[in-house]
């Protein structure tokens, strides 16, 4: 996913439930990062402020709140380390928020050591394919916002990338709806997803990350109006009132459009 560490304090907790890689945790510096079994970090929570988004990367995900500021459903492809679900499911309290996870081990260690809330009426963490949710008949036209970030325990991915995919998380969503994809891996992984989601969507956009190899895109159902004068106020908005770096990612946006010129 994200990135790969060294020189982290390891810790005893593990879920291992078979039939799937094993989630296990290690600490840095007061931050707890999750792991597949693997040195690959697949997700981080700051132990003094759990409900915060720790990685860029993953704070970059929250882009859509540049053109959308109240969304009724959001989902998210891909637990992790719960970063995005707690965020959504407490900042967001007039949303629904649904993860998709298909490792009971991930969900399990989120429960245990990530501060991911109990399902109530908002919130609904389901053990499912990612694939399975976004074709289900039931969730089209339902998803504002959907986040997707889908890597195994080698961070090789996305493990969905085929058009097919990409039309069926166009279709669950709704006419504004926005997805939001992390992109890392191999060079050619990052000319094949977007290939791919351009395809489908009427407007993509990305974004590199400053500090690893991630590439967020944002894919428009329908194409928005960029005026960057309204962005820019907007992004002030974001980082005042949710403490986001939400200047950058207009920057980057600007920065997108003059490369493609």
């Amino acid at each position: 996913m994200p990135n790969q560490r060294n020189n982290f304090a390891a810790t005893s907790a593990a879920f291992e439930q078979p039939g799937h890689p094993p989630a296990t945790i290690t600490e840095f510096r007061g931050v707890r990062f999750l792991h597949l079994g693997t040195s690959w970090v697949q997700g981080a929570m700051r132990l003094n402020k759990p409900d915060a988004i720790e990685l860029e990367y993953v704070q970059m995900m929250m882009m859509w709140l540049l053109f959308c500021e109240q969304p009724r459903h959001i989902v998210q492809l891909g637990l992790g380390s719960a970063a995005l679900t707690k965020f959504c499911h407490r900042r967001f309290p007039d949303a629904r928020v649904t993860a998709i996870e298909l490792n009971p081990n991930v969900i399990a260690i989120c429960n245990a050591h990530f501060a991911l809330p109990p399902n109530d009426a908002r919130l609904r963490v389901r053990e499912m394919n990612a694939l399975d949710f976004v074709t289900d008949p039931a969730n089209r036209d339902s998803v504002d916002i959907l986040q997707v970030d889908l890597y195994d325990e080698q961070a090789r991915g996305p493990v969905l990338d085929t058009p097919e995919f990409y039309q069926a998380c166009f279709d669950c969503l709704t006419d504004d709806g926005i997805m939001m994809t992390n992109v890392f891996g191999e060079f050619a992984n990052y000319d094949k997803n977007l290939q791919a989601i351009e395809l489908v969507f009427d407007a993509v956009v990305w974004v590199p990350e400053e500090q690893d190899e991630n590439i967020v895109v944002i894919a428009f159902k329908n194409s928005p109006l960029l005026d960057f004068s309204v962005l820019f106020e907007r992004a002030a908005a974001i980082k005042t009132r949710l403490n986001l770096p939400a200047k950058g990612w207009v920057t980057g946006l600007k920065q997108w459009m003059l490369d493609q010129q």
